[in-house]
């Protein structure tokens, strides 16, 4: 197994602890997106979308955190991101696509820097601009999850799963941007409780090979 991701990208955070929990620990290949490597020809052959993350499984490249994520769970089932019970399901899926559909698309690398070449917005309104939509998201979450009397540390169930891979790596972006976290107790605390275990500490941005020394 190979992994090409960027220890910055909120796609290769996620994948990368979902792998962690999974216990697997493939091969990491950095792609610098900031010198735009993910651009180049050798990249592009890899994966003609140019977007991390990458996983390289047997000569066959899958694409897609959310594909990658579901392929495994379907082929590693232990222990499942996902629960048995097909209503616990979806609300999983729901709470992941929160993030993944009406979240991070908007303040992706591409986003963010189409803002700053297109319409000359500084760090003040890139960062209102990421922390809005950043802000809807949160408060959806929050309120679903207050609303599950039978919720514990975590947010569906009694363990992580795929909402914790989807939300850890979101509030991790939106510290960077700016956004005040403190406004979500529930959510904060569910991150508390997901990094006191190793694989969401080992998936961390500032654990990767390629990020930059202190």
């Amino acid at each position: 197994m190979k992994l090409y991701s960027y220890f910055r990208s909120g796609t290769s955070h996620r994948l990368r602890i979902a792998l962690a929990l999974k216990g697997l620990h493939p091969d990491y290949v950095p792609v610098d997106l900031l010198h735009g490597e993910q651009a180049g020809a050798a990249y592009r052959a890899v994966n003609p979308q140019g977007l991390v993350p990458a996983l390289e499984v047997d000569g066959q490249v899958l694409i897609q955190s959310p594909a990658i994520i579901e392929w495994l769970d379907e082929t590693y089932p232990e222990p499942p991101l996902l629960p048995r019970e097909p209503l616990l399901r979806a609300r999983a899926r729901a709470l992941a696509a929160v993030v993944g559909c009406d979240m991070h698309p908007l303040n992706n690398r591409r986003v963010v820097e189409y803002l700053r070449a297109e319409f000359d917005c500084d760090t003040a309104a890139v960062n209102a601009w990421c922390g809005t939509w950043m802000s809807a998201g949160f408060e959806a979450l929050d309120a679903l999850l207050a609303a599950d009397p039978a919720r514990g540390r975590f947010c569906v169930g009694g363990r992580p799963g795929v909402a914790e891979v989807y939300l850890v790596p979101q509030m991790t972006t939106a510290r960077r941007f700016q956004v005040d976290l403190s406004r979500w107790p529930r959510l904060l605390d569910i991150e508390a409780a997901c990094l006191e275990l190793q694989a969401f500490r080992d998936a961390a941005p500032a654990a990767q090979p390629d990020a930059p020394k202190p």
